[in-house]
């Protein structure tokens, strides 16, 4: 049986291991790809951003060290094609988890977002 989601994750990320944990308590079926090693294509993040709603900046993690060595000015001054290029060369400057489903793409989490995807199974 196919995975119900994919989840993009780093082993270190605290917010991760909290999403992951949400979902195997609701019985979510889950494929995990490691971000750092495999992070995004620029065909799958185009394909993602348009399905997750929301624009190619919130899609960074802005509290990391990638996010910081570039800094700020140059992330502001840069199109959003140079984002993508930045998001799948390097899976540490991609805010996460990534959540995808055949139907959206979540990014962060927030239990109410995850809720919506999957609500408690009785």
């Amino acid at each position: 049986m196919p995975a119900e989601a994919l989840m993009l994750a780093y082993s270190g990320c605290d917010t991760c291991k909290k999403a992951q944990k949400w979902l195997e308590a609701r019985g979510v079926s889950l494929e995990t790809r490691p971000i750092v090693d495999q992070p995004p294509t620029v065909a799958e993040l185009h394909q993602w951003i348009a399905m997750s709603g929301v624009s190619v900046r919130k899609w960074l993690n802005t509290s990391g060290q990638s996010y910081r060595a570039l800094g700020k000015a140059k992330v502001d001054a840069a199109s959003d094609a140079e984002l993508v290029a930045w998001l799948a060369a390097d899976g540490k400057l991609v805010k996460r988890p990534v959540l995808v489903t055949r139907e959206s793409v979540t990014v962060g989490f927030r239990p109410e977002s995850y809720e919506a995807l999957f609500p408690a199974r009785g």
